[in-house]
């Protein structure tokens, strides 16, 4: 086909307007100071670098970079912090500039197009969001009332694994157990009844749950998995629409799996609350977040998808922390006999062998605390924090973060930093022992749960379900591995989500230690 005899004019006019476009965009543009860092590739920038478990690649790569690094993944600036001082100029010094959030395909698909508290924008929404939890969900006063949640499920846990051990000597696989009590624990907090028991089970089975225990915690593992992979959508908007791994596919199905759940979950309170009427009072999470949705008060509505949202949230946060962190401790514990035997002693000599641990204990067990800390230094359940976005133009050390950058602080490195741990690969609870390093948000060395305003808001209660679970499973049950098995054979790989969990699901075989009776009691 012959060209029009314009159409090289034209050709010359749009060349000529792109080249101007650019020259006059790079003199517009501020020449920053950027942090050092690998050299991008074009298009996909520095994705090429990030293995299966991008927690790795990015500690090696800040090794040979420095504690501030400059990553491209994409079409978007990436910059990561790996150091105490850092982790304190994202999360403390400058935590107002840093507090919003990247959009992410999982943001969009999983959390009601982010009305969720982990991937909401920085705004009026998000700010009374974390209000919510603090003064409302999570309060001390609301954590201490269901207290006796938690007692009953840790005990339920006991008698279960007492029932799998006694006389089989057969190896129980960990993971389940603890989920279960997780789960049971939350859900019965959250949604005011447990969703994991032999009756729901049977429902399922005859048509009667809207969900089946396994389905259910299928569709959490989805959701730790999908929040915190890398998706090429995320990096390279333009590919998005081709969805190239089929995370989006995945998304869009756990969320109809979730929204149907949780449906269900809203119109049963909903009608509780109509046949109560003025009698009504709110037993739990639900109730609560549908009473603050109907306060004419409020600053920013509170629809229908956001306490679904909040309540998808309080599930899944309050879940997948205890049960991750409490097999590691466990995993370490194996390889660890001599560990074993000081919490042992501790335990007989605060406890007895008469009873089981209470949370009101756990002050009085200092060496389980540090097995617990020591834990969530090596294996910290998010190796790195959910990102967050510069609002505006930054300077640290001397260079520059330019408004729009995403941030990740690698909390992995920090808790394998020489500079500040002894022998930081080594399992080593007695580091904590006598220090005052705590994981509230307040210490920069251990931040397992963030730090800042978007520090994970339900902390307090996952550390109080992790504390008592462990010190009642090494004070209930000797621990040890299956025949045919060595400390050097454990595996001790994970996996990378947004949370990060063991590759391989412990398998360990439970011995009862105590009197008969205390477990059938429990």
């Amino acid at each position: 086909m012959e060209l029009p005899p314009w159409a090289p004019f034209l050709g010359v006019v749009l060349a000529t307007v792109m080249l101007l476009k650019a020259v006059l965009g790079r003199r517009g543009r501020r020449a920053y100071n950027l942090p050092p860092g690998p050299k991008p590739w074009p298009i996909i920038g520095n994705l090429d670098l990030m293995g299966a478990l991008p927690h790795r690649s990015i500690h090696d790569l800040s090794r040979k970079y420095g504690p501030l690094m400059q990553l491209r993944f994409g079409s978007f600036p990436v910059v990561v912090g790996s150091s105490v001082d850092m982790a304190k100029f994202f999360l403390k010094t400058h935590d107002v500039v840093f507090t919003d959030r990247p959009k992410t395909a999982a943001g969009k698909y999983t959390t009601y197009n982010y009305r969720d508290i982990t991937w909401s924008p920085y705004g009026a929404y998000w700010r009374q969001a974390r209000k919510m939890c603090l003064t409302e969900l999570f309060s001390a006063k609301r954590l201490e009332s269901y207290e006796y949640i938690r007692a009953a499920e840790v005990r339920a846990l006991l008698r279960d694994l007492h029932e799998a051990a006694s006389g089989s000597g057969r190896a129980v696989m960990l993971k389940d157990y603890l989920s279960t009590v997780s789960l049971n624990v939350i859900t019965r907090m959250v949604l005011g009844k447990k969703y994991l028991d032999k009756e729901v089970a049977a429902a399922a089975q005859g048509g009667g749950s809207v969900t089946t225990p396994e389905e259910f915690k299928w569709m959490l593992d989805e959701l730790f998995l999908l929040n915190g992979v890398l998706n090429i959508g995320d990096s390279i908007p333009w590919l998005d629409w081709m969805d190239l791994q089929g995370y989006i596919r995945r998304m869009k199905k756990l969320s109809k799996m979730f929204d149907r759940f949780l449906e269900h979950v809203v119109e049963e309170h909903n009608q509780r609350r109509l046949r109560e009427g003025k009698s009504f009072v709110a037993k739990d999470m639900v109730d609560v977040l549908l009473q603050i949705a109907d306060d004419p008060a409020l600053e920013v509505e509170l629809n229908r998808e956001s306490v679904k949202a909040f309540t998808q949230d309080l599930i899944a946060g309050g879940t997948e922390s205890s049960a991750v962190t409490v097999e590691w401790a466990i995993s370490e514990l194996l390889k660890k006999p001599e560990v074993v035997a000081k919490a042992t002693e501790e335990l007989d000599r605060v406890i007895g062998r008469g009873r089981w641990v209470t949370e009101k204990d756990i002050p009085q067990l200092p060496y389980v605390d540090a097995i617990v800390k020591e834990t969530m230094r090596l294996h910290p359940v998010a190796p790195l924090l959910v990102p967050r976005l510069a609002r505006e133009d930054a300077t640290v050390a001397g260079y520059d973060i330019p408004a729009g950058t995403r941030v990740l602080v690698s909390v992995w490195s920090i808790g394998r930093d020489p500079a500040l741990w002894d022998a930081p690969e080594e399992f080593m609870p007695e580091r904590f022992l006598g220090s005052k390093l705590d994981v509230k948000g307040q210490d920069y060395e251990l931040l397992p749960f963030g730090s800042g305003r978007r520090m994970c808001p339900g902390y307090s209660l996952g550390l109080k379900v992790i504390q008592v679970s462990l010190a009642n499973l090494l004070h209930g049950f000797a621990w040890s591995l299956p025949d045919g098995v060595t400390k050097e054979e454990l595996s001790m790989e994970e996996i990378f989500g947004l949370s990060t969990p063991r590759k391989f699901p412990l398998e360990a075989v439970v011995e009862p230690k105590l009197p008969a009776h205390l477990y059938a009691e429990a």
